[in-house]
């Protein structure tokens, strides 16, 4: 597999149009990184890591709806390809939708989302908006 964060991210947006309330996800560091800062932003309503024997294991996500079964992601999109990476400074981070939306950014202190990359005053790749 050439994107796994790619895959993560199509996984999730076909289980929300499918209505799923969880789903399964092969298990990475950047994918379990990038789950919890879905989490910590509200985006997804619980998350569960389990560990098999011969993989890293999988991750149990439960999909975030609210009470008229609209889902809490409206978008998820992926920024940074393998065939063009983006990155940017910590003076030139983006604001997705005015700071309504969600930057997720790998930088050297970990996966953050962008306001808390603008408080640590560092840059990084830019994974994908969420909004």
């Amino acid at each position: 597999m050439t994107d796994p964060i790619a895959d993560y991210l199509t996984r999730l947006r076909n289980a929300i149009k499918a209505k799923h309330k969880v789903i399964d996800i092969p298990a990475s560091n950047i994918k379990k990184e990038l789950t919890k800062v879905l989490f910590d932003k509200g985006y997804i309503l619980n998350y569960k890591f389990e560990d098999t024997k011969n993989h890293q294991g999988n991750i149990k996500i439960a999909l975030k709806y609210t009470e008229d079964n609209k889902p809490a992601v409206y978008n998820l999109e992926r920024v940074s390809k393998p065939g063009l990476r983006k990155y940017t400074k910590a003076d030139d981070l983006p604001r997705v939708l005015n700071g309504l939306g969600v930057a997720i950014i790998s930088t050297s202190k970990g996966v953050v989302t962008d306001k808390e990359a603008r408080e640590l005053q560092v840059g990084g790749e830019v994974l994908c908006y969420v909004y």
